[in-house]
């Protein structure tokens, strides 16, 4: 398995039949404030993971320093990815290895098509040149199979987007990039139900489309479980993963709130 990762990627201790996702006691801090503070999480192949917590918690913390983000700094701990250890590796190391980054707020970049921004980001995702027609191709196709209209494809990215269609671009970019790790940090966040159960509805055609798709959610808010029905729950709060369940666990949080696990 390793050889099909960029190199520079260590080894674990045993690849074989290891999980998507494993991390072990991941500890992290911002300009020396302690933020994560012990994280373990496994995710399989195919699996979908919610993490819900309060606000400054971590849960963005944590989707950052999965991808990698040069504003946190690891102290423990580490973060395995199909088997390698890829807790010291630079962010294009890791989306190259098939990370993926869906962001709560994603960046204008005016003057990049999307067309243009994808094909450049699929190449570097292969490590090979894409012709313009084969992004074309698998552009129009995901365009009609999310319900997006082939314009889309021509404006410049995120510039002058809704709330909505910036978050339904990130579930574009995902379907084009074809990670094997999906971590969409606040998907939901300033949608209206409309737009969360479109977004939620793309996440399900990609994930119908890639079976082994592994997804790391990261919400605040119960309703997009709702959509998107997830293999397992977990409540962060303090840096810490407090308690893990199933789906009944999320109803639990809206009835209940974070008091209870505060203390």
């Amino acid at each position: 398995m390793a050889e099909n990762l960029t190199s520079g990627i260590a080894p674990a201790d045993s690849p074989v039949e290891s999980p998507l996702l494993l991390i072990e006691g991941l500890q992290a801090e911002a300009e020396g404030v302690p933020i994560l503070r012990g994280i373990d999480l496994r995710v399989e192949r195919g699996e979908l993971h919610a993490i819900m917590g309060p606000n400054g918690s971590g849960k963005s913390t944590l989707a950052g320093v999965l991808m990698g983000n040069p504003s946190y700094t690891v102290t423990g701990g580490r973060i395995l990815f199909k088997g390698e250890d890829l807790t010291a590796l630079a962010t294009d190391v890791r989306a190259k290895a098939g990370l993926f980054l869906a962001f709560q707020y994603p960046e204008e970049v005016p003057g990049v098509p999307v067309a243009q921004f994808l094909r450049q980001a699929v190449a570097a995702r292969r490590g090979t040149e894409v012709s313009v027609l084969e992004v074309r191709v698998q552009l129009r196709e995901w365009l009609e199979r999310l319900g997006m209209e082939p314009s889309f494809a021509d404006r410049h990215l995120n510039d002058g987007f809704s709330g909505g269609e910036k978050k339904r671009n990130e579930i574009l970019q995902m379907a084009l990039l074809e990670p094997d790790l999906a971590v969409l940090d606040e998907t939901d966040s300033g949608l209206d139900i409309d737009g969360l159960r479109t977004v939620a509805r793309g996440v399900t055609e990609v994930r119908r489309t890639r079976l082994d798709l592994g997804v790391v959610l990261v919400t605040h808010y119960r309703r997009i479980l709702e959509e998107l029905s997830p293999d397992r729950v977990h409540v962060l709060v303090g840096g810490r993963i407090v308690e893990s369940g199933g789906p009944e666990l999320a109803g639990r949080l809206e009835r209940e709130g974070y008091e209870s696990w505060r203390s």
